[in-house]
This record gives C-alpha cells, structure tokens and sequence, in this order.
C-alpha cells in the first residue's frame, strides 16, 4: 500500500464534478483507492461515497491505494487534486 498527503484547491471541494473527474479517473486502475479525510475513509471509485465524505477546499487528505498499479493511481489522484481537476 501506498499513501500521499494533499489539500484540496478547487473552490466547491470535492462535489459533484470533481468527485465524478476523480472517481472515473481512479475506476480505470486495478488496486483499491481510497481518501482519507478527518476519520473517515471513503471509496475514490464511488462518485457518491466522494460526495458523503464532506470533503471541502482547505481539507487535507490522505489518498490510500492497494494492489496492482498503486503508485500510478496515488499519482495520478494527487495529481488531479493539486490541479483543481484542471485536466
């Protein structure tokens, strides 16, 4: 398992269009991944799991990934994050 601290950037935190860019994003990688976030840890594949975390800008996260293709998925998420889902 491989994890990565980072703080959320966008305005709105993680709703509806962030979480829908990340959870498609982290479905194409094989392992489990998972966001970490004041105690709770939410699936980063489940668009609605995202949205019940309550996540907002400011909130520092931890990404968790698991299996197969871990560190590209950890990677890529903090990657997406950092930039404010700019793809």
């Amino acid at each position: 398992m491989v994890s990565g601290d980072v703080t959320i950037v966008n305005e709105l935190g993680l709703d509806m269009v962030p979480a829908g860019i990340l959870a498609k994003e982290m479905a194409t990688f094989e392992c489990d991944v998972d966001i970490v976030s004041d105690g709770k840890k939410v699936n980063a594949k489940s668009v609605m799991n995202i949205i019940a975390g309550c996540i907002k800008k400011g909130d520092v996260v931890t990404i968790e990934a698991d299996g197969v293709g871990e560190q590209d998925a950890l990677d890529r998420a903090i990657q997406l994050i950092k930039s404010g889902f700019d793809m």
